[in-house]
């Protein structure tokens, strides 16, 4: 592993960091933040999963989570959204390819092979950040954004040995129904849509699989929520399951990081009321 820079904030350490990756097949950069807490020893994980065109550095510089962090005693981990480089197959639209991996193992040509960011963020980073970072990897927690709240629901709700608590930004909550989602799915996937219900989270919950409870921020203004988030049917499923949804729609704000910083200490708060024990 090597470091690519490292920043004192808020008492802690904010890193990035540069691996090469097994499951990927090629380099990969990430952040950390280690608060305070971590010279006395080992902290709980947050994860955050970014969304489509982000990279770790996103959040990083716009997201605003050190101080509460910091308050917490949470361990940030932010991964980038996809395999990266010039022999890594890409798309001409900013919704598939690099910076769109959808938090998927892809299966079709030309995607597999380097495109396996659910195992990479499931397996592969976790492994590293347990080997060189004062992490208690037996208090996790996962958030995203958009395409990473997709991601963060659909990790937990297949992971929930592995994760206490799981919340998100905007979502995308139901992508075989959805423009982003269909296009992504089906090009990663393929066309057999009964391989796409194990990266949707409505599916998944009506599928049978559920966490004890989700809270969900979305901004009334934002110019995705009709066609690209629409969480109606993400609501009935977990009516339906019985999950404890915190669903909250917030008034005038967008898609943008302007709403995720505003936000941010809640859903740290949140999330480490979960990991305490």
């Amino acid at each position: 592993m090597e470091t690519v820079s490292t920043n004192r904030a808020f008492g802690g350490v904010q890193g990035v960091y540069k691996h090469e990756s097994e499951i990927c097949g090629c380099p990969m950069t990430f952040a950390v933040y280690v608060p305070p807490q971590a010279e006395s020893g080992p902290c709980p994980v947050l994860w955050y999963l970014s969304g489509l065109t982000c990279t770790h550095a996103n959040v990083m510089e716009k997201g605003e989570y050190r101080r509460a962090a910091a308050e917490h005693g949470i361990i940030i981990v932010c991964p980038d959204t996809s395999p990266r480089g010039e022999t890594i197959a890409n798309d001409d639209g900013y919704d598939l390819g690099q910076g769109a991996g959808f938090y998927v193992d892809a299966t079709e040509t030309p995607w597999a092979g380097h495109f396996n960011m659910y195992s990479y963020v499931t397996s592969e980073l976790p492994d590293l950040i347990a080997e060189n970072f004062p992490a208690d990897m037996t208090r996790q927690a996962i958030l995203g954004h958009s395409m990473g709240g997709h991601g963060a629901l659909t990790i937990a709700l297949k992971n929930k040995d592995v994760f206490r608590s799981v919340s998100a930004f905007a979502p995308i909550t139901n992508p075989i129904a959805v423009p982003w989602g269909q296009k992504a799915l089906a090009a990663y996937l393929g066309a057999d849509q009964s391989a796409w219900r194990a990266c949707d989270a409505t599916a998944l919950i009506e599928d049978g699989n559920t966490v004890p409870e989700i809270l969900v921020d979305q901004g009334d203004a934002d110019n995705f929520l009709a066609e690209q988030l629409d969480p109606k049917a993400f609501k009935t499923a977990c009516e339906t399951a019985g999950i404890d949804l915190t669903y909250r729609m917030q008034p005038g704000y967008d898609h943008s990081y302007y709403f995720i910083s505003t936000f941010m200490a809640d859903h740290i708060a949140w999330n480490a009321e979960r990991l305490k024990g």
